[in-house]
C-alpha cells in the first residue's frame, strides 16, 4: 500500500511568491488525510495533481491563523458543489469555539462539520494504522500527530507451505493473513508454521509549529519520516526561544535523537532560502530534506527502500493542468 506526503504549503507565517502556508496532505491506499489548512489550500490542491479531493478528516496542529485560514473557502467551496458527505475536523482543545466563529464566515453549508477536541496522547484508530497525539512547545493548546500503521505479518514461506501439502490457491492467502486452513487430508497448518517474524509498518510524525522537545523526540522515535518545523536558523535562536519555534539544528538533533530515516524541514521563514536551511540541519543529520510546494516524500516498506523526496511530484500533469486552466 502507497503511503506519502504532500507538501501543499511549507512557508512560515507568512506566504512568499513560491511557498503557500501551513498545509500537508498525507496520502495512504485511498485515504486523504489533511493536516493544517491555512489560506490558499483549496487553490494549492486544484494547482496539484490531488485536485480538490472530498476530503473527510482534516486535522489542526493550532490555531494561529497561518494553520487554518483556509477551512472556510474550503468549507463554503465543498457546499457549493453540493456535497452532502459530513467533514471530520479534528484539533486540539477550543476546535468548538473556533469552528462557532468562523461559521459567520462560511455561514449554512450543505454537508455536516464534526468537531472533535483531541487531548495530548488521543489514539484514533483507523483501518490498518492509527492516529497519535502528542504535546509540543507551542502553547498549552497545541498539538503533533504521529501516522502509525499496524505491524505486517511476516513473510510467506513457500518452501515450507509446500512442504507441508499446502496447495497453491486461497488456503495459501488465508495462512498469509494470519488464519488457520485444514487440508484435505484432515490436517491443520497453522500461520505461525509458514510466516516469519510480524513486520512493522511505517510512522510518520508531523509536529506543526514547535520549540525542540522531548515530547516531539519520544513521539518520533524510529519513525521513517519526521515533518517538523524549521521557523529559524542559529542566527536567531533567541527569537525561536521567545516565540517557541525551532531553528533548523534544533529540528535535525531531534530527528538525530529520535532515530528517523528522513527529516523533512517546513514552516521555512521568509528570512532565509531552501539551501541555507538545509545546510545548517545537514551539519547534524545528513538526512534532511527542505520540501518546497508541490514536492511528495514517497514512503516505502523499510524492506523496499529509503523513503525519497521527489520534486515537483504533485504537479507531474502539470502541462495537462495548463491546458485545461488556458
Amino acid at each position: 500500500m502507497e503511503l506519502d506526503v504532500v507538501f501543499l504549503g511549507t512557508a512560515g507565517s507568512m506566504p512568499t511568491a513560491k511557498r503557500a502556508l501551513s498545509a500537508t496532505l498525507v496520502r495512504r491506499g485511498g485515504d486523504r488525510l489533511l493536516f493544517d489548512c491555512a489560506e490558499g489550500t483549496q487553490r494549492q490542491l486544484l494547482r496539484s495533481d490531488v485536485g480538490l479531493v472530498e476530503l473527510e478528516e482534516i486535522y489542526l496542529t493550532h490555531f494561529h491563523a497561518d494553520h487554518y485560514l483556509g477551512l472556510p473557502g474550503m468549507f463554503k467551496t465543498y457546499s457549493l458543489r453540493g456535497r452532502e458527505l459530513p467533514l471530520r475536523i479534528y484539533g486540539p482543545r477550543g476546535l468548538d469555539e473556533l469552528l462557532s466563529a468562523l461559521r459567520r464566515i462560511f455561514g449554512r453549508l450543505s454537508y455536516p462539520v464534526e468537531a472533535t477536541e483531541l487531548e495530548p496522547g488521543a489514539v484514533l484508530e483507523r483501518p490498518g494504522f492509527r492516529i497519535e497525539t502528542f504535546p509540543v512547545e507551542h502553547g498549552l493548546t497545541a498539538i503533533g500527530y504521529a501516522i502509525v500503521e499496524n505491524a505486517r505479518p511476516g513473510r510467506f514461506d513457500v518452501d515450507t507451505a509446500a512442504a507441508l501439502g499446502v496447495p497453491d490457491g486461497p488456503d495459501r492467502g488465508r495462512l498469509q493473513r494470519g488464519e488457520s486452513v485444514t487440508l484435505s487430508d484432515g490436517r491443520s497448518v497453522t500461520s505461525e508454521q509458514v510466516l516469519g517474524p510480524a513486520r512493522p509498518g511505517r510512522k510518520l510524525v508531523l509536529t506543526g509549529d514547535t520549540g525542540p522537545a522531548a515530547s516531539v523526540v519520544y513521539a518520533a522515535m524510529g519513525a521513517d519520516v519526521l515533518v517538523h518545523e524549521a521557523t529559524f536558523l542559529a542566527d536567531e535562536r533567541e527569537r525561536a526561544r521567545e516565540t517557541s519555534h525551532s531553528t533548523a539544528g534544533e529540528a535535525a538533533l531531534v530527528a538525530r535523537e529520535a532515530g528517523v530515516r528522513l527529516l523533512a524541514l517546513t514552516h521555512v521563514s521568509t528570512r532565509y532560502f531552501g539551501h541555507q536551511v538545509v545546510e545548517e540541519a545537514r551539519e547534524l543529520f545528513p538526512a534532511t530534506e527542505v520540501p518546497r510546494d508541490f514536492d511528495v516524500i514517497e514512503i516505502p516498506f523499510s524492506e523496499r527502500g529509503p523513503p525519497e523526496l521527489v520534486r515537483r511530484g504533485a504537479r507531474a500533469n502539470r502541462a495537462a493542468v495548463v491546458s485545461t486552466e488556458t
